[in-house]
């Protein structure tokens, strides 16, 4: 179970007791305040000896010295003051997070010298702490103590002096819903499958109404009704029902245009017909990862009450290969009433994504449309865990993301499409066919989805390698990262706010 810690803001005083944090530069040059903790100068004798240098998200520890109040003092490395920015700052906080062991009270000391440490740096440390707090552990029998009473995970209170404490409090407020949104999207993509089928997954995303989204939700009979059979080929092998979720936040202009964000939602992916390798299919249980995005970024928008009129939307299916399941041949009819020959049915993400880009298009008419999606292997293979993969139709909205992705530390990396990508989706027996050849699998990838997008601005994000197993930070030691929740709520809060 992850405990949340309470996280406060107060002017620089006296520490009454358990641990204080104090921040080092990379001179090594100690936090304005240090000699209020150490007047005997224990620190810094401490730093010499051990070679402490300050670099970025170390963490020195010592006892408090003899006179104050606190039990251990922790120093912890910022770096070069002219590098830091909002995701420095995020591992920072992480790295403090992850020392702190059994500590229930900690206060740190948000200062440096010759450098303003802002009340936006304050809230990013903040939000490091709380992403790198989250753990699942929910299905691990509890420890008990010797009573046999189920021992609950304390819950860490931590508070940061600072120059403006009300200042920071509201910076931390947006931060907050942030961090509610990412571990939202963890815990969805951390469930297994037979807990979190479609149905399960959208009843997860109408809870978002209690903080004012508008949830709609689509049953398999009104997808059919719409001529959806291209996500309804993917979920016709499972004998769970397919679902899709509607969700509106209008924080913005009546009659606005709405932003929108589609996320694939294929709770379990077993290939279908053609069936995955045993070896890691465990893994497939993530394949929602766009969907839980689009979700946590719902989540966020709508706990920091975001200015902006957006849509997510979330096909959820599941793709199981039963004596129902589509074939290696089969031709199915798309909500654009395009046809797809389906050569290989473990290339389903996409045709999930087809009908509710359509539908989300037709419907909301949207300024722009941004779908996450763990979508490919073949984007891995091109930029590994680092990245993820940005196609798009529109050389702005492409520039916004990726800038977004450079702010937030959700990095982005732009590949190509064009026509002749596209010729490679094309099929002698349908409009197309929904996989083009060993090659170039992630852009052909792409190339189909643009073909229901018509001429609105439309990005995809191939986070297949970012959004499950992704590379451990100081924040995120989570198998499901959350990946996306930051980008979108930075280019909303950027562009569209």
């Amino acid at each position: 179970m992850t405990s949340v810690p309470k996280i406060s803001f107060a002017k620089f005083a006296a520490v009454k007791k358990g641990a204080i944090v104090l921040l080092a530069n990379d001179k090594p040059a100690i936090s304005k305040m240090a000699g209020e903790y150490d007047p005997a100068g224990t620190i810094g004798r401490a730093m010499d000896v051990s070679k402490f240098k300050g670099k970025l998200a170390t963490i020195m520890e010592v006892l408090a010295p003899q006179g104050i109040d606190g039990d251990r003092i922790l120093v912890a490395g910022t770096g070069k003051a002219d590098e830091l920015n909002e995701e420095k700052w995020l591992r920072i906080g992480g790295a403090v997070r992850a020392k702190l062991g059994s500590a229930d009270t900690v206060t740190i000391v948000c200062d440096l010298p010759d450098m303003e440490i802002t009340e936006t740096n304050i809230s990013q440390l903040a939000l490091g702490i709380l992403l790198r707090s989250y753990k699942f552990g929910k299905y691990k029998t509890r420890k008990k103590d010797d009573n046999g009473s189920e021992i609950e995970p304390k819950s860490v209170r931590v508070s940061l002096f600072c120059t403006n404490p009300s200042g920071a409090k509201k910076a931390f407020a947006g931060a907050g819903a942030i961090a509610g949104g990412v571990n939202l999207a963890r815990e969805l993509v951390n469930e297994p499958a037979n807990i979190l089928g479609p149905v399960e997954f959208a009843a997860r995303a109408r809870e978002l109404a209690a903080l004012g989204v508008k949830v709609e939700i689509l049953t398999e009979k009104e997808m059919k009704r719409r001529g959806m059979g291209a996500l309804l080929g993917v979920a016709q092998g499972s004998v769970r029902p397919p679902r899709m979720a509607v969700m509106q936040w209008n924080g913005g202009k009546i009659r606005a245009k709405p932003v929108a964000f589609i996320g694939k939602g294929v709770v379990f992916d077993t290939g279908g017909i053609s069936m995955k390798p045993a070896a890691g299919m465990e893994d497939m249980k993530g394949d929602m990862g766009g969907a839980a995005a689009v979700t946590g970024l719902m989540h966020a928008l709508a706990s920091r009450k975001a200015k902006a009129n957006v849509v997510g939307i979330i096909g959820l299916v599941e793709n199981m290969p039963d004596g129902a399941a589509q074939r290696p041949g089969d031709i199915v009819t798309s909500m654009s009433g395009q046809t797809i020959e389906v050569l290989n049915t473990d290339a389903e993400g996409r045709l999930v994504l087809a009908d509710a880009l359509w539908y989300c298009n037709e419907r909301f008419k949207p300024v722009a449309m941004v779908n996450l999606a763990t979508l490919t292997g073949a984007i891995i293979i091109a930029l590994g865990k680092e990245h993820a993969g940005l196609f798009s139709n529109d050389d702005k909205l492409a520039q916004n993301l990726i800038d977004a992705g450079l702010a937030t530390g959700e990095k982005l990396w732009r590949m190509p499409i064009g026509p002749a990508y596209d010729k490679l989706i094309d099929s002698k027996n349908a409009d197309m066919k929904n996989i083009g050849g060993r090659y170039g699998g992630a852009i052909t990838a792409a190339q189909f989805l643009k073909r229901f997008v018509g001429d609105t601005p439309w990005a995809h994000l191939d986070i297949a390698g970012t959004a499950m197993a992704s590379s451990s930070t100081e924040y995120n030691q989570s198998w499901g990262s959350g990946f996306g929740v930051r980008l979108l709520d930075r280019l909303v809060r950027d562009i569209y706010e």
